[in-house]
């Protein structure tokens, strides 16, 4: 089900087209990831989506109702976090959170299993100036949890978070999408979103470049598959390597095939009935390819 949707949307700031003519649905219970680089529009769509700045041109409908209306109460049901949170730094992490529990008419009753699930129980009751930048972020995520809502915005949320914390915050991301939740965040970290959004839209200079799944991308994109070989010492390399009539690059025992994904099952049945092969791997394209290559022949 669509709960969020923008419709021709476009945002102008003087000469600066910043949103350029973007259409896009997302859906509750999936992940949906906005990718590209900085000020490719990923900020200023989701400020549509919240109401914060009006659109242009076009039409925005977040859970059935236009953000920049008067009726604010759809707002109970959005969270939100910021790219760069800023808290009190006199209060705690507990009185902070307790704070924006009563600012959104929420009971703090929930609130020290919010700060559990983002692993803040043992610095619950230190001053928020003592936090690490990624601590400040992990109050941010369990503000934006406030109220159990529908649909999560999330601008650049893993920032400033270690590895582990990553980890754990895509396992709370991973959690509510399997509640039903809409998710999404934006991020300029291709690497760590593959394999965690379960749509992704890829934008640059303010338009819509590409949207879907990590696999419909590859099929958009049609870049090849690399097969990563590795033959016996006494196998004949070049003879091997011309049979597949395909580019490959050799270094020593290593081979790297350049495959068409539609030829990839027939590659592999060859590979693994030659003697001389001792081991391979598959590498589909990852994101950080795609998006280049969605940068360099998308108009």
């Amino acid at each position: 089900m669509a709960v969020v949707e923008a419709d021709h949307v476009s945002r102008r700031y003087g000469s600066n087209l910043a949103v350029d003519d973007v259409t896009v649905m997302f859906q509750s219970g999936q992940c949906t990831a906005i990718v590209g680089h900085n000020g490719a529009g990923k900020s200023t769509l989701i400020k549509m989506l919240l109401g914060l700045v009006r659109p242009t041109s076009g039409r925005i409908s977040v859970l059935g109702e236009d953000p920049t209306a008067g009726d604010r109460r759809w707002r109970s049901q959005i969270g939100f976090l910021p790219e760069s949170v800023s808290f009190p730094p006199n209060l705690s992490g507990r009185e902070t959170l307790d704070f924006y529990a009563r600012l959104k008419g929420y009971s703090e009753a929930a609130n020290p299993c919010l700060l559990d699930q983002v692993s803040l129980t043992e610095a619950a009751d230190r001053r928020v100036s003592t936090y690490s930048k990624g601590m400040r972020q992990r109050l941010g995520l369990a503000q934006a949890l406030l109220g159990s809502p529908r649909v999560l915005l999330l601008d650049e949320p893993t920032s400033g978070l270690d590895p582990a914390s990553r980890q754990s915050f895509y396992g709370i991301i991973r959690s509510l999408v399997a509640d039903g939740v809409a998710v999404l965040l934006s991020s300029h970290a291709l690497e760590e979103i593959e394999g965690q959004a379960d749509r992704i839209a890829v934008m640059s200079h303010g338009r819509l470049r590409a949207f879907g799944s990590l696999n419909e991308l590859r099929g958009l994109s049609e870049l090849p598959v690399q097969i990563q070989l590795c033959v016996a010492e006494d196998a004949q390399v070049a003879a091997f390597v011309r049979s597949f009539g395909m580019p490959a690059a050799i270094d020593g025992r290593q081979i790297c095939l350049a495959c068409p994904a539609t030829s990839k099952m027939d590659v592999l049945r060859r590979v693994a009935a030659c003697e001389g092969v001792v081991d391979f791997d598959v590498l589909p394209p990852t994101l950080d390819s795609l998006y280049a290559w969605f940068m360099e022949v998308r108009p």
